[in-house]
């Protein structure tokens, strides 16, 4: 009887494998739209790429009358042993591939330099992201993929994204998939890319149909599926997908769960992708977790925070209040690795709103600078007819800040010992020259980029010429005094500067007088 049970097993695994086959071979030749494969490294990404490779070998070479480009998302902050092995297969799948004479192209897709995870951090001042401020998915690993899908778009009319997806994986991604299925129809209409369409060829996979099929079928392309196996026997490791659209993005949550996520990531409380490798043996990377867990506790210290968004916004948020062994407090609730704190009011100075700008003018606050003035605002809210209490909101991390975490960086890379690569790089030197242009834009004309790269690295970089400052450091000291002189900020002046910089040269200056407005207009300025 057991023995029954077995063969029955068996058998309706092999029937769902062989479905699955039969479907992709029949959606394959339908029509001559290429497909785009999204690989991550992860078990179902895998099953998927490993069907198709295998459903194409079946097929006769006449039939092979179409393009399969099998892409991977290389966010510049991959865990570094997962980006080796990313690497590693992508290679073999292409070499692979080509012996057998099958129409299949990896690729890896990384985000432009301008949206680059450093770039964004050291250079904007980005406060790491979070689960209210999850800034990094679209910019490291929606925008890249979406650009490839577009440029085949472009080439081709229309193309088909094939995704490992699965309606088991919980609630909220079955409704998804269902509410973008039409009844009767393989394919899916992308969220928000036109003439692109989804295809999930084992969304009806349960967990047990990937691993049985994984660990019973060998890897065509030579890689070891068991050794995949053991990246998942920690129970908190989880699946990171090649994300497309704000769907798999909202439904994916983070990857901070997964051995296949960021090395960085701040998203969740714990990093259990760094975590789970340490455990396993791979002490080398303890320096990242620290890191990691250096710069997630640092995202809400005030004094390490701007008190005004990038483009100059003034904000502000309503504090809690509560009267503790009869003292009126400021009650901060715990966020993150932040606990929860109680902070008398008598620490703080309270302005009323419209008295503000004459306080900071007066005491000579700079709203920018690495330092927490414990000031509230009060106001009256015509809503619920009470009297309130604000804080400044905060903005983005401080110059001081930037340049600190770009020391720690670079002091971690620098000593990281990576077994199988001794020139692993954190940072790449494009990102440092995009962010030495960045920090110049924004008046740090002292130009501390090249010189916190030499004080930690031993050697220079080639700088590019003209990106050193206007003026030196002494005319920069006289233009600090003449500004603080005649009441004039600095830092508007030289962002006025540096865009009359950008502009010079060309005879139709178009867009100048908007730059110009828009660094006069900012409301730190007119509190």
């Amino acid at each position: 009887m057991s023995d029954g049970i077995i063969s029955s097993l068996l058998s309706n695994e092999k029937k769902i494998i062989e479905d699955a086959k039969r479907q992709i071979t029949d959606v394959y030749l339908q029509d001559d739209r290429p497909w785009v494969v999204g690989y991550s490294g992860g078990k179902d990404s895998t099953v998927v790429v490993q069907l198709v490779f295998e459903a194409l070998r079946e097929l006769p070479s006449k039939k092979l009358h179409k393009k399969v480009y099998v892409i991977s998302s290389d966010t510049l902050v991959e865990t570094p042993l997962i980006i080796q092995s990313i690497n590693h297969t992508l290679r073999k799948i292409q070499e692979k591939s080509l012996d057998l004479g099958l129409p299949i192209e990896t690729h890896k897709v990384k985000p432009v330099v301008e949206q680059s995870f450093w770039l964004n951090i050291i250079g904007k001042g980005y406060p790491s992201p979070n689960q209210q401020f999850r800034w990094c998915t679209d910019r490291l690993k929606i925008d890249p993929a979406n650009q490839f899908i577009t440029d085949k778009v472009n080439s081709f009319g229309e193309v088909i994204m094939v995704l490992g997806v699965r309606e088991d994986e919980s609630a909220t991604r079955a409704n998804v998939i269902k509410s973008h299925t039409v009844e009767g129809k393989v394919l899916m209409r992308h969220s928000t890319l036109s003439n692109a369409y989804v295809y999930a060829p084992i969304k009806g996979f349960k967990l047990d149909d990937v691993w049985d099929y994984l660990l019973s079928s060998p890897s065509p392309w030579g890689d070891d599926n068991f050794e995949l196996h053991r990246l998942y026997q920690d129970s908190s490791s989880g699946e990171c997908p090649l994300v497309v659209d704000k769907t798999v993005k909202d439904t994916a949550g983070s990857c901070g769960n997964s051995r296949f996520g960021c090395w960085v990531c701040t998203v969740v409380n714990e990093d259990k992708a760094l975590s789970g490798f340490i455990q396993s043996g791979h002490d080398w990377m303890k320096p990242l977790l620290d890191f990691r867990n250096w710069l997630s506790s640092i995202r809400d210290d005030r004094s390490r925070r701007m008190k005004y968004r990038m483009n100059g916004q003034i904000y502000f948020k309503d504090i809690k209040v509560e009267t503790i062994d009869g003292v009126e407090t400021h009650v901060i609730p715990k966020k993150g690795s932040r606990p929860k704190q109680f902070i008398p009011l008598e620490q703080y100075v309270i302005v009323e709103k419209d008295q503000l700008k004459a306080y900071v003018d007066e005491n000579g606050i700079d709203l920018s600078a690495a330092e927490d003035h414990k000031i509230l605002v009060s106001y009256f809210d015509e809503e619920t007819n009470t009297k309130k209490l604000a804080q400044l909101g905060l903005g983005p991390f401080t110059m001081e800040t930037r340049r600190e975490i770009l020391e720690r960086l670079l002091q971690v890379q620098k000593d990281l010992q990576h077994p199988d690569d001794p020139n692993y790089e954190l940072i790449k030197e494009e990102e440092l020259k995009a962010i030495r242009k960045v920090w110049y834009k924004k008046g740090e004309w002292d130009d501390h980029l090249p010189v916190i790269f030499n004080s930690v690295m031993g050697y220079d970089l080639d700088w590019e010429v003209d990106d050193r400052p206007l003026f030196n450091k002494d005319q920069l000291s006289d233009l600090d005094l003449l500004c603080d002189e005649y009441k004039v900020d600095i830092k508007v002046l030289k962002k006025l500067l540096s865009i009359e910089k950008d502009f010079s040269g060309y005879k139709v200056r178009r867009g100048l007088m908007d730059e110009i407005s828009k660094v006069l207009k900012q409301d730190y300025l007119h509190l």
